[in-house]
Parts: C-alpha cells; structure tokens; sequence
C-alpha cells in the first residue's frame, strides 16, 4: 500500500514540476525533487527514468551531487521572485501580506544565492592525465 502512495506523491509532483518547465511562476525543481524522493521510496525504476532523463535530470543530479543549483536556474528563480512581489506591489497588495511575502522571497531568494553552482565536468574525451607512451 505505501509503495503505491509513493508513487502516487511522485507522479503529482512530478506533474506539478512539469507544468513549472513551461509556466513561468510555478518553481519546477522543488516538485521535480520531491518527486525523485518519493519515486525512490516507491519505484527505484521511475526514480532512475526521472534522474536519467534530458531535461527534468540535470537539476535533480546536481542537487543530490552537491546541493548545487546552476546558475540559469538561480538567475530565473530571483527573477521570478522578484517579479511575483513587484506584482503584489502593484496590485495593491496589503501592507501585512507585502511584509510577509517580502521575507519569505528574501530567505528563499539568499538560499538559492548562496548555493554553490556545478562544476562544469571535463568531457570525456580531453584527458589531461593521459600518458601516451
């Protein structure tokens, strides 16, 4: 029974994470890693297709590979951020609710900061320990 919640829980984050690749104010790699957290709990075979896969993989690898974000991911995530409150600002949001939000985006923002980015791997085919004879 619990294998099944599992992978219920991963297959709806991992909607939710692939509406957030094409919407603009909705974060993909917080549901995309909830979803390989669940999918490895309930399907090691789901977890591998997710991990494995071309575009919704690099953010999940290089989180479990060193808690890193790159640096288009951070540069979109402080965009938005900054947008979703200008926008509240706009409308007229209440003073309480902007304080709240404001708080709220500058911790979630400083984290996304102040995580260190991937380092760019050499390719394989450029070995600069190699000896040839």
């Amino acid at each position: 029974m619990m294998r099944w919640l599992w992978i219920l829980l991963g297959g709806l984050s991992l909607v939710a994470g692939a509406a957030g690749v094409v919407l603009p104010l909705v974060p993909a790699t917080p549901f995309l890693l909830l979803s390989a957290f669940a999918f490895s709990r309930g399907s090691p075979r789901l977890e591998a297709w997710l991990i494995g896969h071309s575009h919704l993989g690099p953010p999940i690898r290089n989180w479990r590979d060193g808690g890193t974000i790159s640096r288009r991911a951070k540069r979109t995530a402080l965009a938005v951020m900054a947008v979703t409150f200008a926008g509240s600002w706009l409308v007229g949001v209440g003073t309480t609710v902007l304080l709240i939000q404001f708080l709220a985006l500058a911790g979630a923002g400083l984290f996304v900061a102040t995580r260190p980015e991937p380092s760019e791997a050499v390719p394989a085919a450029i070995d600069c320990d190699r000896q040839d004879g």
